[in-house]
């Protein structure tokens, strides 16, 4: 394993260790071992950190035993901000375009978008997003009318709504999932 790799694994263990309300049930070791077992996911959770996610486990999925990782910055990661929703969105931008879309950039990254149930249950372990917002995974039905959904944390509340995919905006951007 090389030595970004190490790094990563000792920041990742201390935020675990750190945050143990996200996920009181487990232990580090059990994780470590998975994480060293799959080092290209070990890629994806470092461009996670890279861009201001703090990826943390969040859970276990039951059936297939993967550690499921949520950023949980306080805030919409910093290196993923000013985006539109995905390509289509992008393309049909006149001027202005931003450097890259939500869909897009998380593809990369090798994670997928938080859908809003996965955003409601981050939201059970402290405020996030409130003072940014985050794109998140938009049902067919509302891409296929030109809309996206995001949420955000205001007044105490999770709120989710929608915009244009193709808007962006200096405090949009979008938290992913990675399953280990």
């Amino acid at each position: 394993m090389d030595t970004q790799h190490s790094e990563l694994i000792q920041l990742l263990k201390k935020r675990f260790e750190k945050n143990k309300n996200r996920h009181a049930t487990l232990d580090w070791a059990t994780v470590q071992e998975r994480l060293e077992a799959y080092p290209d996911k070990l890629t994806s959770l470092f461009e996670m950190e890279a861009t201001g996610g703090e990826p943390d486990v969040v859970g276990v999925d039951e059936k297939s035993g993967e550690f499921i990782f949520f950023d949980c910055s306080a805030e919409s990661p910093k290196g993923r901000r000013s985006l539109c929703y995905d390509r289509e969105a992008l393309n049909a931008r006149k001027e202005h375009k931003p450097a890259s879309s939500a869909v897009e950039m998380a593809a990369a990254m090798g994670i997928q978008l938080l859908n809003e149930d996965d955003y409601r249950y981050l939201q059970q372990f402290g405020p996030f997003d409130s003072k940014t917002s985050s794109w998140l995974a938009t049902p067919e039905d509302i891409r296929a009318l030109d809309g996206a959904i995001f949420g955000d944390y205001r007044y105490g509340r999770v709120f989710v709504y929608h915009n244009g995919a193709q808007s962006y905006y200096a405090v949009r951007g979008f938290r992913g999932s990675l399953r280990v």
